[in-house]
């Protein structure tokens, strides 16, 4: 049975880091609980997520002390397209980043990297996806000119391309393996700003890419767009979801330094979810690598795919990893599918058992403790108590209440997620 977290006396291969979005403290601890190496998350400013909850400046300092007490390192997002009214706040936000004892800094803009570069050199910085690093010059440029240490290559990247890198380059090397994908080339676009006025290249996007589209080209009659639509209209920006999951022993060997999820917008069952898969699968990988297999031979066990399948709504695909994608990576006739496993609670406390509710919840239903294995475990609700001892049939959305379950838990954690399967319409 697969386990996280393989015993400290084994060695092996190095694995990469497994780098977590933290869009506020909860699904920080969340991404810790279930085995991250390193989260990223965004201030109030200068971050490409303004939408996220961010952190505030107490919240920062908060969230690098539990981070660092749990041996998990933290690297803050100030990744805008600068402009210039942006540069006279942002000498003071790096030097409270430096005082705070954040683990990196992750920059897109070459001024802001500059500023950084000269008023704290000590402190790390890893280059965004949205700087475009697609080829080794440009690589050599940024570790070159601009002292990077980390560079978080472009998403339209393909193995080969990635495996050059490797040879090109001392530099860390950093992979977006799973999340959302923009339409967009590595994030830059203008649909949001034009179509809502909100930019995304500073962290405003409306994600126009997941709207409903309808397609006519009054001078070219007879020709027609390939797509399929629904009721509602045509989703031709909408691609599904990025997942590189079978690929990881591929990037193992192609010597990747950091993996990276994405999901700062997302739920903390999202990300706690998929944060536990990966840990998962990373730790399988090297039990087999201890016991002599080959990684380019590796291929995951069933029950990893089955609990991909119960994370996320678009689908999966590999993008440009061993091919440059086609209509069959997009979702042309729906903006998402619907899921039949929801995030039901977050465990606040083991004794008693108390749950914070984030779905409908009641007496009968079955659940799913997504614990140390990959297998999660299956329970049925023998019980529901408010926080006084008053026994009620069911809990809503927001609720903090005492489950009694069917069997008994042998194993409870703090900060660990319940599931169900719902019904579809």
């Amino acid at each position: 049975m697969t386990t996280l977290s393989p015993p400290a006396d084994q060695s092996g291969p190095r694995l990469p880091e497994l780098l977590a979005p933290a869009g506020n403290f909860e699904k920080l601890v969340t991404a810790i609980h279930y085995g991250a190496d390193a989260v990223y998350l965004g201030g109030k400013a200068f971050s490409l997520r303004a939408r996220a909850a961010n952190f505030e400046e107490e919240e920062l300092r908060r969230a690098v002390a539990y981070a660092h007490q749990h041996g998990v390192k933290v690297y803050v997002t100030v990744n805008i397209f600068a402009h210039t009214h942006d540069l006279e706040p942002l000498a003071s936000y790096l030097l409270l980043l430096r005082a705070i004892g954040v683990d990196g800094c992750i920059v897109s803009d070459p001024g802001v990297l500059a500023i950084a570069r000269r008023l704290v050199p000590e402190l790390p910085l890893h280059l965004s996806t949205q700087a475009n690093v697609t080829n080794v010059a440009s690589a050599r440029f940024w570790v070159e000119q601009g002292g990077v240490r980390r560079l978080n290559l472009a998403r339209e990247l393909g193995l080969a391309e990635i495996q050059a890198m490797r040879g090109a380059t001392s530099a860390e090397l950093e992979v977006f393996v799973h999340g959302a994908l923009c339409i967009s080339y590595s994030g830059r676009c203008l649909l949001s700003q034009y179509f809502t006025g909100r930019n995304a290249n500073r962290g405003d996007c409306a994600h126009p890419c997941r709207y409903a589209y309808a397609v006519v080209e009054e001078k070219r009659p007879g020709q027609y767009f390939p797509i399929e639509e629904d009721q509602h209209g045509a989703y031709i920006f909408n691609s599904r979801d990025l997942c590189l999951l079978e690929r990881l022993p591929l990037l193992i060997d192609a010597g990747i330094d950091a993996i990276k999820i994405e999901g700062r917008m997302k739920s903390s069952g999202y990300v706690g979810a998929a944060v536990r898969l990966y840990r998962l699968a990373l730790d399988w990988i090297q039990q087999q690598l201890f016991s002599g297999q080959s990684l380019v031979s590796l291929v995951l066990p069933e029950a990893f795919h089955k609990e991909l399948n119960k994370i996320g709504t678009r689908g999966q695909t590999e993008n440009f990893f061993a091919s440059p994608p086609s209509s069959a990576d997009m979702l042309y006739d729906r903006m998402r599918y619907e899921q039949r496993f929801v995030p039901v609670g977050i465990i606040r406390s083991a004794a008693p058992f108390l749950i914070e509710t984030r779905h409908a919840l009641a007496v009968g239903d079955q659940v799913e403790y997504l614990g140390r294995t990959i297998e999660a475990t299956p329970v049925t609700v023998s019980g529901i108590l408010l926080e006084d001892g008053a026994p009620v049939h069911r809990a809503n959305p927001g609720n903090k209440v005492i489950l009694r379950t069917d069997p008994p838990l042998a194993t409870i954690e703090p900060h660990a997620l319940l599931r169900k399967e719902i019904q579809l319409a």
